[in-house]
């Protein structure tokens, strides 16, 4: 027998596998393993909303894998501030005119709809 845990949704789950035979009984139901302890609360993002008066917007909702650029660097219009990861594509979100990164909003690995303020320029 070999026991694993097993981590669904948030929710861990001790589970035991039998070995040997390969005839498929059914099993007692297997319990729930006691509650994983909780995540440290993340931590705190930069409040870079009020930062600068241009704001640079989601177009796709997706997750954020990289952050190209940083606050304080001057950017030309077309530069990538973030990428974006939607339907396994990478999308790359511009600065939209000539300015200076002011603040980011997101972290990578957040998620973020389509709207979704990721930075702003001054």
């Amino acid at each position: 027998m070999k026991s694993y845990t097993i981590t669904v949704n948030g929710v861990a789950y001790d589970v035991t596998v039998e070995e040997g035979s390969g005839n498929a009984a059914p099993a007692a139901a297997p319990k729930a393993a006691p509650k994983a302890a909780p995540k440290a609360a993340p931590a705190a993002k930069p409040a870079a909303a009020a930062a600068g008066a241009i704001e640079v917007k989601a177009s796709v909702p997706g997750k954020v894998c990289k952050i190209e650029a940083n606050v304080g660097q001057a950017l030309k219009a077309g530069d990538p501030i973030v990428i974006l990861e939607a339907m396994k594509m990478e999308i790359p979100v511009v600065a939209p005119q000539d300015g200076t990164l002011a603040g980011i909003n997101v972290a990578v690995g957040d998620a973020v709809e389509n709207g979704a303020v990721l930075a702003s320029m001054n």
